[in-house]
């Protein structure tokens, strides 16, 4: 019984966690991504394909082969982004509900566990 409780509950976990993934990948050819998922003044984290550092934006709007943004809402400075260099966008708001959503998963397995042991 308390295996199949943990088995059960970390099963559940694991499924609600893969399923919330927040991230859109590119692939090399630019005319075939679909960049009209962005929204204007929400913030993106973009990796880029030359491996050099992730780049938090605010973003703006996309003019012909490039992303244009701001390094946030405080700072203005512009960011430009070719969309050939993009390899993932994602929507930061997104990661911290997914965050949040697993470890509000954890403690409710962790509870779960907890009551299986006391009742037997």
């Amino acid at each position: 019984m308390k295996a199949s409780v943990l088995l059960k509950s970390s099963l559940f976990t694991s499924l609600f966690v893969i399923s919330s993934c927040a991230t859109t990948k590119y692939s090399e050819d630019i005319a075939q991504n679909n960049y009209s998922n962005l929204d204007a003044g929400k913030i993106y984290v973009v990796t880029p394909r030359d491996g050099s550092k992730k780049q938090t934006i605010l973003f703006r709007n996309i003019d012909g082969d490039n992303i244009i943004g701001t390094k946030g809402k405080k700072d203005s400075t512009e960011v430009i982004i070719p969309k050939s260099n993009i390899a993932s966008v994602k929507d930061r708001s997104q990661g911290r509900v997914v965050a949040g959503a697993a470890v509000i998963g954890a403690a409710g397995v962790a509870a779960i566990v907890i009551s299986s042991l006391r009742a037997d």
